[in-house]
C-alpha cells in the first residue's frame, strides 16, 4: 500500500497527503573514493542498513549528503540508489530540493514527481536571499500548487538567514501539499512549544538539531530526520519509540548518551566528523568530502568513534 493517503480537508473540499512522518528518518551521507567519485555501492549498502536498522525512511539530497557539490548526474544517481533500498523495505525516500529560485525548485519537484518513487521533497526557506515571511509563504504557496509534490518545510534559519515565525510556519502549514516541518532552529522555547500545540492534522513536526531530539520528542515532535542516525541508526530508532511508548526513564538515559554522541559527530562541521567514523568502521571507502568542506581532524573522528562504540541497551533498560 502506498503510504500516503489522502484525506478531505477544508470547506473547500481540496485534498491534503497525509504522510506517515512518525519515526526516524536519516539524512544519509553521500560517499566518495579517495579522489572524490561517487561510491554507489557503499551509499546502497548504507541505505540498506539504515532501514534494516529501523528507520522508517531515508532522505537523499540534504545538507548531510553534500547535495550542493553533487553534479545533476551524480544527484540522480543518488535518488535512484535511494529510491531501489526503500521500494525493497516499503520505506518513503524524502529527497532534499534547496534553491532560492523557486522557478527552477518547481522544475525539480516536477522532475522528482514523474519518478514516481519519492514521497515527498524537504526544502528550506530560500536560502541566502532573505526573502521576509511574505516571500517565503508566497515561495512554498508557488511550490505546494505547481510542484507536483508533498513538501516538508526545512526550517533552518542559521544555514538561510531567514527566521520563520510560528504563524508563518502554521500558514504554510496548512497549505494542502505541506506535510511537515524539520524543525531545526537551533532552540526548544516558547515558540517550539506553540508550534508543536498549534500544529495542523496532517503536519508532522519532525525535530532536526541532533543533540537536542530527545527534549523536543518528549515535548511532543512526531521523530526526526537526524544525520547522527548514520552512525547509530537503530539507537535512534529506539529513543523515538520509547517517548511514543511513554518510557520516559529509559528515553531520557538513552536520549542523554546520544546527545553526547550527537554533539561529538558535529564538533566539526557536518558530515565530516559522521564520514570519518564511518571510514573508520569500515562503512564507507574514504571519509572524503568535496570543497569547501575539509576532512575532519584525527581527534574529532577518535572522540566520536570511542562514543560510538559505546553500545546501549535501551530495552534492557526500558524493562527494567
Amino acid at each position: 500500500m502506498n503510504w500516503i493517503y489522502w484525506v478531505c480537508v477544508g470547506q473547500a473540499g481540496r485534498m491534503k497527503p497525509e504522510a506517515n512522518l512518525t519515526g526516524l528518518f536519516v539524512p544519509l551521507v553521500t560517499p566518495f573514493t579517495d579522489d572524490l567519485r561517487l561510491a554507489p555501492d557503499a551509499l546502497a549498502c548504507l541505505a540498506d542498513e539504515a532501514l534494516s536498522a529501523g528507520a522508517r525512511g531515508l532522505v537523499a539530497l540534504g545538507t548531510t549528503a553534500e547535495a550542493a557539490t553533487l553534479t545533476a548526474e551524480e544527484k540522480r544517481a543518488v535518488v535512484r540508489i535511494c529510491s531501489a533500498a526503500c521500494r525493497a523495505h516499503g520505506a518513503p525516500l524524502i529527497v532534499g530540493v534547496g534553491t532560492n529560485d523557486t522557478a527552477a525548485a518547481i522544475t525539480t519537484l516536477r522532475e522528482l514527481a514523474q519518478s514516481g518513487d519519492v514521497a515527498a521533497a524537504l526544502v528550506p526557506a530560500p536560502p541566502y536571499t532573505r526573502p521576509g515571511e511574505a516571500g517565503t509563504l508566497a515561495h512554498f504557496t508557488a511550490l505546494a500548487e505547481q510542484g507536483g509534490l508533498p513538501l516538508v518545510v526545512y526550517d533552518i534559519p542559521y544555514r538561510t538567514g531567514q527566521p520563520l515565525s510560528t504563524s508563518t510556519l502554521n500558514t504554510i502549514g496548512h497549505l494542502p501539499e505541506v506535510v511537515g516541518v524539520k524543525y531545526a532552529t537551533g532552540a526548544i522555547d516558547a515558540a517550539t512549544m506553540e508550534l508543536l500545540g498549534s500544529s495542523s492534522p496532517g503536519f508532522a513536526v519532525l525535530g532536526g538539531d541532533d543533540a537536542v531530539i530527545s527534549p523536543l520528542l518528549a515535548a511532543g515532535a512526531h521523530g526526526g530526520i537526524l544525520a547522527s542516525a548514520n552512525v547509530r541508526t537503530a539507537d535512534f530508532a529506539e529513543l523515538i519509540s520509547l517517548w511514543q511508548r511513554d518510557a520516559t526513564g529509559p528515553a531520557r538515559k538513552l536520549g542523554a548518551r546520544l546527545a553526547r554522541l550527537s554533539a561529538a559527530l558535529f564538533a566539526e562541521p557536518n558530515p565530516t566528523v559522521i564520514k570519518g567514523v564511518l571510514h573508520a568502521q569500515g562503512r564507507i571507502p574514504s571519509p572524503a568530502v568535496r570543497m569547501p568542506l575539509l576532512a575532519a581532524s584525527a581527534d574529532a573522528v577518535r572522540r566520536a568513534a570511542d562514543l560510538a562504540t559505546i553500545r546501549t541497551n535501551a530495552h534492557h533498560e526500558a524493562a527494567a
